[in-house]
């Protein structure tokens, strides 16, 4: 047995190194996906692949432990020290879209197999039919780019340079993914050697075992937490504007929460049809949004790992939305995880009412590839990550123009973008009156206005623009999202929030997202939170008359 002090000093020093290992990660990434966005995570695993501690980009959380089992079920005993495997599969691998590729290497104290170092991060381009892979209409995964089952990529410490220049063959950013994998592959192997390391002063056993007190402890707090809540069943659902194939259909997901005799149920059976278009999920990311929903609601000082699975059950019914079966596509799903976040949150919000949230705007991405090259000496390739507001909650005034729920991703600044891409951003501001009403306001929404300096195709990836943020207890929806393109021009044309467009060099474009859902009854607001939003330009006078019924 380890006891408590060693546990915890083995907790900090995983937490340490995943830091590090992020740190020299996003320090070495070529692509502003990596060095920018941070659209990654790096972890440590147990020797099952149970996630020990969590990364900010928590919805990669759930995924490792499908992909090591995997792993462990396709080479058993055919693992060995120096090793690493490479994967991208949704299906195989349980990873959220082809664009996000992982590297798990093993970790052996002597000939014992302790644990496993992973990372994952989206990759610049793998192919498809889109450049950049995430096409917001695809109708098979195979559309989506090249995909990676659980292979070796090193070998007992050799390099399988052939199978680097067979998915760098399939990539239009070959040097991007490049520079990016061997980034990715650095981190994943500093974090075998700092294990190994920890091993030596601790030993092996010791590590393990603190390894194993971490997960079981995990499960009680969480055991805990559930025990005092009150029994009962809870159902919501949401819908997405359309899966981005069948416009004129929404997407609907729905849940049932369960509470008895101290565990939880999430049960999707009533779940949509898995979509045409690519906005389906795998279990993984089901997982996350659910693991992400009730620390939030129950309390956000318990600290997730895979030990929490033992509490938590789950449901689902083949070919659904939520438990999608090849081939169908993915790469939407980030989307898909926000609103299905959102409706998980109005299940538990019976259960835990102090912890209640209303809905957020979402995120999603916008992709630029330039016609004729982009600038000299750049990647012909724009990629970004935009996030929007969140809900107001009980106490709380939705947070502004961020990203939302699970990612903890960042937003390309001006600068970069205009330095290493033919554009300009002539707007960057916030939306007044985009924020729900509510005794607690919804976050604000953000535009921003990009003028074409090339000719561009340009696609677009959101949602909420036929379905607004939904506001709660009382409140008011947030506003929808936008995306016009053709700015200022007599062809000016308000379009879906997805879709793939081709503009010319002169042309301007305006994305919108959509703002937070409002919390409580809007004339309940507290006069001087009201004065100071109007002074700060968050809402207007007539909306501070009109929907808070200020006659001052």
């Amino acid at each position: 047995m380890v006891d408590a002090v060693t546990t915890q000093v083995v907790r900090n020093r995983i937490g340490s190194l995943m830091q590090e290992m992020h740190y020299h990660f996003y320090r070495s990434g070529y692509s502003t996906i990596i060095r920018e966005s941070r659209d990654f995570s790096c972890v440590i695993l147990d020797r099952q692949g149970g996630l020990i501690v969590a990364p900010p980009m928590f919805f990669h959380a759930p995924v490792y432990r499908h992909l090591v089992a995997t792993i462990l079920q396709r080479y058993a005993d055919a693992i060995g020290k120096d090793d690493m495997f490479v994967c991208n599969h949704p299906y195989e691998g349980g990873l959220p879209h082809v664009s996000d590729m992982a590297f798990v290497a093993p970790i052996f104290a002597g000939a014992a197999l302790v644990g496993f170092a992973g990372s994952i991060a989206h990759k610049a381009d793998v192919g498809g039919t889109m450049p950049g892979s995430t096409s917001a209409n695809a109708t098979e995964i195979f559309q989506e780019g090249l995909l990676l089952p659980p292979v070796k990529i090193y070998s007992g410490g050799v390099f399988n340079a052939d199978l680097e220049r067979l998915i760098l063959a399939n990539s239009r950013q070959p040097e991007l993914v490049r520079g990016d994998m061997h980034a990715q592959m650095a981190a994943t192997r500093m974090g075998v050697e700092r294990i190994v390391e920890t091993c030596e002063r601790f030993g092996a056993a010791t590590v393990t075992d603190a390894f194993a007190a971490l997960l079981s402890g995990a499960a009680a707090e969480l055991r805990a937490a559930i025990k005092a809540l009150p029994e009962g069943e809870a159902c919501a659902e949401g819908f997405m504007d359309n899966d981005g194939v069948e416009l004129d259909r929404p997407v609907r997901f729905a849940v049932t929460v369960r509470v008895e005799k101290g565990e939880i149920t999430f049960d999707f059976t009533q779940a949509d049809r898995q979509a045409r278009g690519p906005m389906n999920l795998r279990p993984s990311m089901v997982e996350a949004c659910v693991f992400y929903s009730l620390i939030g609601a129950l309390d956000p000082k318990l600290h997730f790992n895979d030990g929490m699975r033992e509490v938590v059950r789950f449901k689902y019914a083949p070919n659904t939305i939520t438990n999608a079966s090849a081939p169908a596509p993915v790469s939407s799903y980030q989307a898909a995880n926000l609103k299905l976040v959102d409706v998980i949150l109005q299940a538990l919000a019976p259960f835990r009412p102090q912890r209640a949230v209303a809905n957020a705007g979402s995120s999603g991405a916008l992709l630029i590839s330039w016609k004729d090259g982009g600038r000299p000496g750049q990647p012909s390739m724009q990629y970004e990550i935009l996030g929007s507001a969140y809900g107001g909650g009980k106490g709380n005034d939705g947070a502004s123009a961020l990203a939302t729920h699970l990612s903890n991703l960042h937003i390309t600044p001006i600068e970069i973008l205009e330095s290493e891409f033919p554009c300009r951003i002539t707007t960057f501001d916030l939306v007044t009156d985009s924020g729900g009403a509510g005794e607690f306001r919804g976050g604000l929404a953000f535009r921003r206005t990009y003028e074409l300096l090339q000719d561009a195709t340009v696609v677009r990836r959101y949602d909420r623009a036929k379905f607004p943020p939904s506001g709660i207890a009382g409140g008011k929806p947030g506003s929808r999202s936008r995306f016009v393109i053709h700015l200022g021009a007599s062809n000016e044309q308000e379009t879906p929030a997805s879709g793939r467009y081709d503009l010319g060099a002169g042309e301007r474009f305006l994305l919108q997202s959509a703002g937070g859902g409002g919390y409580g009854d809007p004339n309940k607001r507290d006069r001087t939170a009201l004065a100071r939003d109007i002074a700060e330009g968050y809402v207007s006078a007539d909306s501070a008359e009109r929907d808070y019924g200020n006659k001052d």
